[in-house]
């Protein structure tokens, strides 16, 4: 009996998730409870796939291109995990639900405080 070999990158699973994640991160950078410093993480690894510098040049096959989609992937996942927990569980229950992008209302977040007039 043959075991039979694939790669991880024909499952359909990768790039539907790979969907996904692109489809939080474009919701979540309009998002302006996002801060705008953890918005350039995304960019920026935009930023490195479009410099002509890099750490493996792209002249060299399918290496080349490697480090670039690495980067692109390794951008997008530092950014979804540094995001707001409350607002990716937001977004990802408007994804399912496919409402169309509306930002998280401020009025979620709540300052419990008592008033003292002296």
């Amino acid at each position: 009996m043959a075991a039979k070999t694939t790669s991880w990158l024909t499952r359909a699973r990768v790039f539907r998730t790979l969907l996904s994640d692109i489809h939080l991160a474009i919701r979540l950078l309009r998002e302006p409870l996002v801060p705008t410093y953890l918005k350039v993480v995304p960019f920026a690894a935009v930023a490195y796939v479009l410099s002509p510098l890099d750490f493996i040049p792209d002249f060299i096959p399918i290496v080349g291109q490697l480090d670039d989609i690495g980067f692109l992937i390794l951008g997008l996942k530092l950014f979804l995990r540094l995001c707001p927990a409350d607002a990716i569980a937001f977004h990802r229950d408007a994804i399912v639900e496919h409402r169309p992008f509306a930002p998280m209302s401020p009025a979620d977040q709540v300052i419990d405080a008592e008033f003292h007039r002296n």
